[in-house]
């Protein structure tokens, strides 16, 4: 039997029903990871520890069978990678009382956006950086073992610098590197800065219909929305890296999904807390991961213009 009228409903209450940061904070961090969502990730969320050991499996050859013989034993010796949990990064706000009594309710929500917003960052960061050690790299800036994206061949020296434009010789050279090394097609992604975006938007082969295979709206050059370049899935990215080297090179990579690993042991958590001694409440989110690489050829940085 339905209830009359006049009664107390989630409207009426609004203003008693207390808001909630954790689950917006959340899916913003989830809507702004990039590289994140392509490389392997491992979930370490409720567990115990400060390293994971991430076995890597050396591959063998098969052996010639003679007829009447023995088999012919494998024993392949399996390296481990460690990953250290150390990346520990926090976004807090204290908001006095007057301002929560004064401000626009939309202030809450520009904090919630802004606090998943630079917690994704900081992840995305973190894994983009990776890319100073790849293909043999010294861990810095430098990116001495990087290439330009002339060719895709040259060595970047930081020191002239001499980073050249993205081209479609680089991108096939690039993709040779990891046919070389049996990278399967599946689980391969390029991340390029808007710079290379730019570059690839005015070269046909990448916005024809005849190349892309797209149709209607969907159209690159109606879009902007490069999607598949040989096949793999092309990233533009404004947090890519930036190179050692006079114009400040920006850094596209390529790689493949087992290049990397994220190591999540705490996602985003948000906690609020009222200070007394402040009148005000204290609202912090954080996380705790850890990041390394698994196979250093795994991914190839090309060096371009900013």
């Amino acid at each position: 039997m339905p209830l009359g009228t006049n009664n107390t409903t989630t409207t009426t209450a609004a203003n008693y029903i207390p808001q909630l940061w954790s689950d917006e904070v959340i899916a913003t961090f989830k809507a702004n990871l990039v590289l994140a969502n392509l490389i392997t990730r491992f979930n370490m969320v409720g567990k115990k520890g400060s390293v994971i050991n991430v076995p890597n499996f050396t591959r063998s050859a098969a052996n010639a069978k003679t007829q009447g013989s023995q088999v012919t034993l494998i024993a392949p010796t399996h390296a481990t990678t460690p990953i250290t949990i150390n990346q520990w990064w926090e976004y807090s706000i204290l908001i006095e009382d007057i301002v929560d009594k004064q401000a626009l309710d939309s202030l809450r929500q520009a904090h919630t956006d802004d606090a998943g917003y630079a917690l994704a960052k900081q992840v995305d960061t973190a894994l983009v950086q990776l890319g100073r050690s790849a293909n043999g790299g010294a861990g810095t800036a430098a990116y001495a073992n990087g290439f330009i994206g002339g060719d895709g061949t040259t060595a970047y020296t930081s020191g002239t610098p001499n980073m050249t434009a993205l081209t479609d010789a680089a991108i096939r050279r690039t993709i040779q590197r990891f046919d070389d090394a049996d990278y399967p097609m599946s689980g391969r992604f390029f991340m390029v800065p808007p710079s290379s975006r730019n570059t690839l938007m005015g070269i046909s082969r990448f916005t024809e219909q005849a190349f892309v295979g797209e149709q209607g709206q969907n159209n690159t050059i109606r879009t902007g929305y490069l999607g598949n370049i040989y096949g793999i899935p092309v990233y533009v990215s404004t947090n890519c890296d930036t190179a050692t080297g006079a114009g400040s090179p920006r850094v596209a990579v390529m790689g493949h999904k087992a290049w990397c690993a994220l190591v999540m042991q705490e996602e985003v958590r948000t906690q609020s807390q009222y200070k007394q001694e402040y009148l005000a409440d204290l609202f912090t989110a954080d996380t705790l991961y850890g990041v390394g690489e698994l196979r250093d050829n795994g991914a190839i940085p090309l060096i371009v213009p900013a």
